[in-house]
């Protein structure tokens, strides 16, 4: 008979133990383990290109135009319908990214390691504002961008990072810890934190960057893009929790993703399978001008930032993005308070001033969803269904119940059977 509470206390302690640190940068195919030259990563529970959703039929399209393998959208469509192109998840290669998550073989990636345990995961460079390769959108000025972040911005971050590390490196889980204090909640909000980051590794940028100027290009493009760090706010959290799966008996939620047509979790003690339902449709506060039609079902990796106890988790954090999504600041207090019924424990550094200070609510425990009909609540952007627009607005969801039902009836098979 397993020790449900002992199990499940050794996973929390792994992920509490966590030290994310980026160390590195480096292109996708040359770092990411078991990335070859014609595989793209994408984010949630695998998927084929018949059974994607049109922001993420736009992000591969992005991907195939941006790699140079195609001249034309339609060209680069034909293409990824060929079955020339894998597609695997992001998760399965250790990393992660928002909404489409979409890696490419070509792009630069940043590297983040838990000191604490050794392993390492991945992500790739926000793009900022407008309109995104990670929100569907492929026209010129999407590729652009992402040449750009290639050329310009990616050698300079990549001299600044690789000249912190003799000092230690970025030390994320301190930028995630303070930013919490200043209103993000590090999944839709990450102003703060985007501004503790620029300003730790600024200087080094200065210091090392191969061309000086491009560092004042680089802090220019930072300051016009508030979001950038959940990219890297997303990569803490996937190598905090890495070390907390595998842990038998227990029934805490190590992965929560969303590819725009599924929802999938993974669970420590359930070894490597995905439990999935289909992905639910956003309460969202659209832009003007897109109506409740145009709303994509939920999609990307970023889940993995409530997967680690903040996002729609700490909302009691950031009243200013309660407002933005369409609710009250009590409403975000509401929705921390409710998640504490379906965690683990609290964590001991991630903390909320106004509950006093209190850990946020961690370690999404399959059991007490059920037991309580309680889901996750995420905070997120929200996509157009068809491919090419980008965003239309940003709310809250609620992840499926079904997904946890699934796991829930595995884990009875395995453990209570």
């Amino acid at each position: 008979m397993i020790d449900l509470e002992k199990a499940n206390e050794e996973a929390l302690n792994r992920l509490l133990s966590a030290q994310p640190v980026l160390v590195d940068m480096g292109i996708a195919k040359d770092t990411i383990p078991g990335l070859n030259e014609r595989t793209f990563l994408h984010a949630g529970p695998p998927i084929e290109w018949g059974n994607m959703s049109g922001p993420m039929r736009g992000a591969v399209i992005a991907g195939i135009l941006f790699e140079g393998w195609a001249k034309t959208p339609e060209e680069a469509e034909k293409l990824a319908a060929s079955g020339e192109i894998a597609f695997e998840p992001n998760h399965h290669h250790h990393a992660v990214g928002p909404m489409a998550g979409v890696i490419t073989p070509s792009m630069p990636v940043f590297v983040v390691e838990n000191k604490a345990f050794g392993n390492k995961s991945y992500t790739n460079i926000n793009e900022g504002l407008g309109k995104v390769m990670r929100m569907g959108a492929y026209s010129e000025e999407v590729i652009e961008r992402l040449r750009w972040i290639k050329r310009v911005m990616y050698p300079a971050m990549q001299a600044g990072i690789r000249h912190a590390a003799p000092d230690g490196g970025i030390d994320l889980k301190f930028i995630i810890a303070q930013a919490l204090h200043m209103g993000d909640e590090l999944h839709n909000r990450n102003k703060a934190a985007t501004s503790l980051f620029v300003r730790m590794l600024a200087p080094h940028m200065i210091e090392a960057a191969p061309v000086v100027k491009d560092v004042a290009d680089v802090v220019r493009f930072l300051d016009k893009s508030d979001i950038f760090f959940v990219n890297l706010a997303m990569a803490a959290a996937k190598a905090s929790l890495e070390p907390a799966h595998g842990v038998e008996g227990s029934s805490m939620v190590t992965i929560m993703s969303r590819n725009g047509t599924e929802f999938g979790i993974k669970v420590s003690g359930l070894g490597d399978d995905w439990f999935t339902a289909p992905a639910a449709v956003p309460e969202v506060l659209l832009f003007p001008g897109f109506t409740k039609d145009d709303v994509n079902p939920d999609i990307g990796d970023s889940a993995i930032m409530e997967t680690l106890g903040v996002g729609g988790f700490a909302l009691a954090a950031a009243p200013a993005i309660v407002q933005f999504i369409g609710g009250s600041p009590q409403d975000g207090v509401n929705y921390t308070m409710e998640m504490y019924e379906i965690t683990v424990g609290e964590n001991n550094v991630y903390t909320i001033p106004y509950l006093n200070f209190r850990g946020t609510p961690t370690g999404i425990d399959i059991l007490k969803v059920v037991e309580t009909g309680t889901t996750p609540i995420l905070d997120t952007g929200v996509a157009c269904k068809r491919p090419g627009v980008g965003q239309v607005g940003a709310g809250i969801v609620r992840m499926p119940m079904e997904a946890f039902e699934k796991a829930a009836e595995r884990f009875a098979e395995v453990y209570l059977g």
